[in-house]
């Protein structure tokens, strides 16, 4: 399995479980590819640190391990992407990483491939579907589906687009039948958090480096509850460490509304009136701040989580959700370690596939192999 614009490794890791063996990835973000490497045994030369813009013009260099491959998936960046842009797809130069990830394939040329992407692609798919026509040509079929996330136990509102072709003659309609025979009921988020270790509020800006029982930890030993969810996410692994459980600064303003505002609430609520520091412009940021509800699925888990938790706060406590939190939302298992600074922990989680999405499709690949 080849992984383009793999991030932390979220859709290889459910490939993985699935039964695909990472054979080389490719990732911009240092960060980002130092996570995978520490929760994988890749050599160096199986990874590709840059653009793929430039690994496209040194294949030559990786054939050793791009011959014969089953599997190629990836999400590419569409910045470009809009319904109100009227500009082909693949002319906007926003969208380059898009037509690289065609060009990859091309030459390639897998047995199989994955695309993932914002759900809004559903609504160009002819102008799509005439792209992968363009560069691979009549040996592939293919097709998508809109996939929710929650439709496959993950505690999460997220939905989102998934292109998948074949070379095998296999009817793409029937990949997704199997995807869709995978259905279960979600976990609520109340599933994923219970058991975690409590977290108060982080009193001192800018000192990353303490880490104590109030603030967490980046690894300490811990013992887990044995759930249906840890079981949902780990399998029958024992594990006996707690990984990237930390809380961030806030200030005294945010901590308290975060304990006024009841569960499911968010910024208009009377409870925060008076502290509100957006009262005047609440059309606009009605969702500044947004209380979980534990008894429901968690809103979809984003990187601006990067930048402050104020539309994800904890359910019962007065603070944002840990990286840890957000990564079981996204089903990371417990012992999947996450690399860089705090912020970026965030990033890497909301940018992911969640794992048990990612396992499911692969399964479906799976039947047809």
């Amino acid at each position: 399995m080849v992984d383009l614009f793999a991030g932390c490794g979220g859709l290889s890791l459910g490939m993985e479980h699935a039964g695909f063996t990472p054979w080389f990835v490719n990732e911009i973000v240092e960060t980002f590819c130092n996570t995978y490497k520490k929760n994988h045994k890749l050599k160096d030369d199986q990874y590709y640190v840059g653009d793929i813009n430039d690994l496209n013009n040194h294949l030559d260099d990786y054939q050793e391990y791009l011959n014969d491959i089953t599997l190629v998936c990836g999400g590419p960046p569409c910045q470009g992407f809009s319904m109100a842009n009227r500009q082909r797809i693949l002319d906007d130069p926003r969208n380059s990483l898009y037509k690289a990830y065609l060009l990859f394939l091309s030459k390639v040329r897998p047995k199989f491939f994955v695309m993932e992407n914002v759900k809004g692609m559903g609504k160009k798919i002819d102008e799509i579907k005439q792209n992968f026509h363009d560069y691979l040509g009549d040996e592939y079929h293919f097709d998508y589906a809109l996939l929710k996330a929650q439709d496959y136990g993950v505690p999460q509102n997220r939905e989102r687009f998934f292109l998948v072709g074949n070379r095998l003659g296999v009817d793409p309609k029937e990949i997704f039948e199997e995807i869709y025979s995978q259905k279960r009921l979600s976990f609520t988020l109340k599933d994923a958090l219970s058991g975690l270790p409590h977290l108060g509020a982080k009193e001192q800006k800018g000192k990353s480096d303490i880490e104590n029982e109030i603030s967490g930890f980046t690894s300490r030993e811990f013992e887990y509850e044995q759930n249906d969810f840890y079981h949902f996410i780990n399998g029958n692994k024992k594990i006996d460490k707690l990984y990237n459980h930390k809380n961030r600064y806030n200030n005294e303003r945010d901590i308290e509304i975060y304990k006024r505002l009841p569960q499911g609430a968010n910024s208009l609520h009377e409870s925060i009136v008076d502290i509100m520091p957006y009262s005047r412009r609440n059309d606009i940021f009605k969702d500044k701040y947004f209380k979980l509800d534990e008894n429901q699925i968690c809103k979809t888990i984003t990187s601006h989580m990067k930048f402050d938790c104020n539309m994800y706060i904890h359910p019962w406590e007065a603070r944002g959700l840990s990286p840890r939190e957000a990564a079981r939302i996204q089903t990371f298992p417990d012992d999947y370690i996450f690399c860089g600074p705090q912020n970026m922990w965030y990033a890497q989680v909301g940018n992911a596939v969640p794992v048990k999405l990612a396992e499911v499709i692969g399964n479906a690949i799976m039947k047809f192999l």
